[in-house]
């Protein structure tokens, strides 16, 4: 039996009050969830306009038991169609399918997935286009089967890119492998430290929308009778 654990931790681009990363949970009607992640074009409300678009449509269809291929073709494709192929976003979706007893992690994103199994870390960096520009666009997808220890970690390129204006390069899987907590780090650990390391690399000013999501799976402890299903949101107002 397994436990899954979800974490996301996203500050907006300095100086600008609404984040162009958007983020949602889903249930799956079959069992499982899925995590959507879009990086919209541009920052700040225009780029909260395009990321909503692409993850409005993902929902909706996941929650139909669309597959996730199929997902992110329709979200690219809707896309297109409503923008005329003049905006585009970066999109991931990761998903637990009890269904199929799998991990699938779908990319429309240059941002790579850092994937960690019982062998270790790996990156998962094919050339991956984002949605909303190409004809014919298609997800690089990769499926695993459901196992423990497992954690994905996406972000967007607000972490890729971080440190860029001050000449440093942020190497995320150097970030993750260092952290304190590690061998044992939790999924709110590894996207809070990631986020920070990000964060501190901009000097606290951070040049784009910064998003970390971490999709963790571990061994559900044997005495551990009642499923009991938890979320924890911390969401800060901005003053008026």
């Amino acid at each position: 039996m397994f436990n899954v654990n979800l974490a996301v931790a996203k500050a907006p681009k300095y100086a600008v009050r609404e984040s162009g990363d958007s983020v949602e949970v889903v249930e799956r009607p079959r069992g499982g969830l899925s995590v959507v992640m879009a990086d919209g074009q541009r920052s700040g409300q225009s780029a909260k306009a395009i990321s909503n678009m692409a993850v409005r449509k993902a929902l909706s269809l996941l929650a139909e038991g669309v597959r996730d291929g199929a997902v992110a073709r329709a979200a690219h494709d809707y896309l297109r169609t409503l923008r005329r192929g003049q905006v585009s976003a970066e999109l991931t979706i990761i998903s637990v399918d009890l269904e199929t007893r799998t991990l699938v992690i779908s990319r429309n994103s240059r941002c790579p997935v850092l994937l960690h199994e019982a062998t270790g870390w790996r990156v998962l960096d094919e050339p991956a286009e984002t949605v909303g520009i190409r004809e014919r666009t298609r997800p690089v997808i990769v499926e695993l089967p459901l196992a423990a220890p497992q954690t994905a970690i996406a972000f967007t390129d607000g972490v890729l890119h971080a440190g860029e204006r001050r000449g440093i390069r942020l190497d995320p899987l150097a970030v993750v492998q260092a952290l304190a907590c590690q061998p044992t780090c939790t999924a709110s650990q590894l996207a809070d430290g990631l986020l920070a390391a990000a964060l501190a690399a901009d000097d606290g000013r951070p040049a784009d929308d910064v998003t970390v999501v971490v999709v963790q799976i571990g061994e559900r402890p044997a005495d551990e009778e009642l499923e009991v299903r938890r979320m924890t949101v911390t969401f800060p107002v901005p003053p008026i």
